[in-house]
């Protein structure tokens, strides 16, 4: 019996096509930057244009052409065959769902911030210089290392639930029962069900500010730090009126990072709720729109939404940085 090679053939030829275009694209390169610029002037720019040619090529097949994708496919129903206009839009602030959706994505891009922050920068003053900071940063700073489904599934047995007179398995609950108390669902019953996952990304976050605000902390011009002290200026004064003003810059870098985090949160409440109990987020929702109930028109509107938010604290995170660049 004669084998038929045509379904191999099928399989194998997107892999032929990937390494021909690998091989044309290298190619390229290599003429580009090094043939080319013997021929004479234009060196620099022939160079440069080599360099940044398939960066640029790469973002426009990878962002900017999806990203025009998706705001054409937010105009449209959810096979995308027909013309709705803003609905899809209209839909994401007037439905009682996704009402409660963006309620919670507010509760966790006002509060991990903040707290995230705040936590990090108490941690980095008070472990400033002291015995064993190595070790106590270390500590704080570890659960970095940990992915974020990592972190949720630790913290989910943390939170974990059983009915009253069986023996819990979550840390909290036992606690309760140690102390008399009845064990709680912590994360059945909204809102309360987001403050308890907020506490996961801030434990994480928590050390990356930790980290960059100890590191700033340390730049501060040691003559500034002595003439505060011979002036009689406090700890309370040295804090407010030398330590911020002179890590407010990265205080703004740190905010607008983990603010940008936050906003894109979806590993956390997936693992712990799967967005039930009222606890979706933007990123979530849009997840289960897409890829879930199959609506890509919703799906799409969902993701300009989160586009649109990210968009100005980028661009006022670039404002910030070429200021401080023109100072020096």
């Amino acid at each position: 019996m004669d084998y038929d090679f045509s379904e191999d053939v099928a399989k194998i030829w997107p892999a032929l096509m990937f390494m021909a275009g690998f091989v044309v694209v290298v190619g390229a390169l290599l003429f580009v930057l090094d043939i080319l610029p013997r021929w004479g002037r234009g060196k620099e720019r022939l160079q440069m244009a080599g360099f940044l040619g398939p960066a640029l090529a790469l973002l426009a097949v990878g962002l900017v052409y999806p990203l025009f994708r998706t705001v054409y496919q937010s105009f449209f129903n959810d096979t995308g065959d027909a013309f709705i206009g803003f609905d899809n839009y209209t839909w994401i602030f007037t439905n009682d769902d996704t009402l409660t959706m963006l309620r919670n994505t507010l509760f966790w891009v006002v509060c991990v911030p903040l707290f995230a922050t705040g936590f990090g920068l108490l941690y980095a003053v008070l472990v400033d210089k002291a015995r064993g900071e190595g070790i106590a940063k270390s500590l704080i700073f570890m659960p970095m290392a940990i992915s974020l489904v990592g972190a949720s599934i630790i913290w989910k047995f943390i939170y974990a639930y059983r009915d009253p007179g069986v023996e819990q398995i979550g840390l909290l609950n036992q606690i309760l029962v140690w102390f008399g108390g009845e064990p709680k669902q912590f994360l059945s019953n909204a809102p309360g069900n987001t403050f308890y996952m907020i506490v996961i990304l801030i434990w994480i976050q928590a050390g990356f500010a930790m980290v960059i605000l100890s590191a700033a902390i340390k730049a501060i011009p040691a003559e500034i730090v002595e003439a505060a002290r011979l002036d009689g200026a406090n700890p309370w004064q040295m804090f407010w009126r030398v330590t911020m003003p002179s890590i407010r810059p990265a205080v703004v870098v740190v905010v607008v990072t983990i603010t940008i985090a936050t906003l894109k949160v979806f590993d956390i409440v997936r693992t712990m709720t799967g967005g039930q109990f009222k606890s979706s987020v933007l990123a979530v929702e849009m997840y289960n729109q897409a890829f879930r109930s199959y609506d890509d028109g919703k799906g799409s509107a969902l993701a300009v939404l989160l586009f649109l938010l990210v968009v100005p604290i980028v661009i006022y995170q670039a404002r910030q940085l070429r200021h401080r660049t023109e100072i020096r």
